[in-house]
C-alpha cells in the first residue's frame, strides 16, 4: 500500500480543487470491504462525501461529519446504506462489552450498535438523522439495504 502511495504521488494532478462534494451528497455506510460505494452508486472521485464505520451507524461522530459537511460544505442529501450479513448482525452487545472489560479491565465508552433486522436498523439511522437539529437538510435523507448476496440495492421506507 505504501508503494501505491509512492506511485499515486508521482502522478498527481489534483483534478479536484475544493472539500465540497459536486453532487452535494454526503453518504453513510458501513464500513463492510464487499461496499464498493463508488461502482454502487456511480460516484467519481470528488462527487460524495462518504463516511463509514461498523454497521453505517448514525453515531454522535456521524452527526458531526454530516453537520460539517452541510453546513460548512455544501451538502444537501444524505444517503444512509447497510447490508445483508453484516457483523454487527452476529454480535450479542452485552457479552462483547463483558468482554471487552473483562481483556482490558475497562468497560468501553460506546455502543457496538448491534442489531438483528437491517431493515429496522436503516429505518432507525434515517429517524436519528431526521431528528436531529444539526443537520440543516435532515429531510433529505434516504436509507437502503445492500444485499451483498445479489448486488441489488434496495430503498427502505422510513
Amino acid at each position: 500500500m505504501v508503494a501505491a502511495a509512492e506511485a499515486w504521488e508521482r502522478g498527481f494532478t489534483n483534478p479536484i480543487p475544493t472539500p465540497r462534494p459536486r453532487r452535494r451528497v454526503a453518504v453513510v455506510a458501513c464500513m463492510d470491504a464487499r461496499l464498493p460505494l463508488f461502482q454502487i452508486l456511480g460516484l467519481a472521485e470528488g462527487d460524495a462525501h462518504l463516511i463509514r464505520n461498523a454497521g453505517g451507524v448514525v453515531t454522535d461522530d456521524v452527526i458531526r461529519s454530516l453537520a460539517i459537511s452541510q453546513r460548512s460544505l455544501g451538502t444537501r442529501e444524505i444517503v444512509l446504506i447497510h447490508h445483508t450479513d453484516c457483523g454487527l448482525q452476529k454480535i450479542n452487545e452485552r457479552e462483547f462489552r463483558a468482554a471487552l472489560q473483562a481483556e482490558t479491565g475497562m468497560a468501553p465508552t460506546w455502543s457496538t450498535e448491534a442489531f438483528t433486522d437491517v431493515d429496522d436498523d436503516v429505518r432507525n439511522s434515517i429517524r436519528r438523522v431526521r431528528t436531529n437539529p444539526f443537520i440543516p437538510h435532515r429531510d433529505n435523507v434516504r436509507g437502503f439495504v445492500y444485499e451483498v448476496e445479489t448486488g441489488r440495492l434496495r430503498e427502505v421506507e422510513a
